[in-house]
């Protein structure tokens, strides 16, 4: 058996944590597989030095919309398989989802929905979280393992906001939105950080408006999920709280394959 090591991250902009040491970050060595989200760029975009870094190859998936969402993938593993969305065209078009098949577990990077913009875009949110869910149990029932990774965009517990009961009402912590990942949860998937750390104040998202990082005031929006089958495989979970360059800090996951 071998370990991986696998990264997820909102960077909030490549090319604004490239300007923030994002690319010596990455020569450094911080894994196998690092899934990136928001990265707010198109591919001819973007230069050789990030298309091209260290001993990574890089598959991006980008929204229609310039500037906005997009997902993108480094692995010094060349995936058997890359696949971009879920085949339908009103989620395809924000670059969301990127799907890369390797021998032993297919890797979902996705940027899901905020919705806080509007109940329209809530109500977008909550559809996007059903295709999802649709979508993962199609590939378990094939007799695939599943790691997830990504900016879910909903703290799911008390525990993982510094201020749940001020924010009830706010789309990332509401209701709806935690009981779907309740639901999530009990159709066989497992929070892997949860497996390893029961502690409050464990956050990977701070607000930029109100300087929230240095008063650690924040929520625990990024996860990595594995399906109940694979769980046996995960070494270690974790957060990279120390590592700068965006609203988000990365994420880590050990396992052995």
């Amino acid at each position: 058996m071998r370990e991986l090591r696998l990264v997820s991250w909102n960077v909030n902009g490549i090319r604004a944590v490239v300007k923030k040491g994002f690319l010596d970050w990455m020569k450094n060595d911080p894994g196998d597989i690092i899934s990136i989200q928001e990265t707010k760029s198109h591919v001819e975009q973007l230069s050789d030095e990030i298309l091209n870094v260290h001993n990574y190859n890089s598959y991006f998936n980008s929204a229609v919309r310039k500037g906005y969402s997009g997902v993108g993938v480094y692995s010094n593993i060349e995936p058997n398989k890359i696949v971009y969305g879920f085949n339908i065209e009103k989620f395809d078009k924000e670059g969301r989802v990127l799907r890369c098949d390797y021998d032993d577990f297919i890797l979902l990077n996705i940027y899901y929905p905020n919705g806080g913009m509007s109940d329209e875009r809530l109500r977008y949110k909550l559809e996007f979280y059903d295709v999802f869910l649709d979508y993962t149990n199609r590939l378990r029932d094939q007799g695939n393992n599943l790691v997830i990774c990504g900016d879910l965009n909903t703290a799911h517990k008390p525990i993982d906001i510094a201020r749940p009961k001020e924010n009830e009402k706010v789309s990332g912590f509401m209701p709806i939105e935690r009981e779907w990942i309740d639901k999530f949860l009990a159709n066989g998937y497992v929070d892997t950080f949860r497996m390893f750390n029961d502690k409050s104040k464990q956050y990977t998202w701070w607000s930029y408006r109100t300087k929230a990082r240095d008063r650690n005031v924040g929520w625990r929006l990024d996860y990595f999920f594995v399906n109940e089958e694979f769980k046996s495989n995960v070494v270690d979970s974790y957060i990279l709280s120390d590592v700068m360059g965006s609203d988000h800090c990365p994420i880590g996951l050990k396992i052995k394959i």
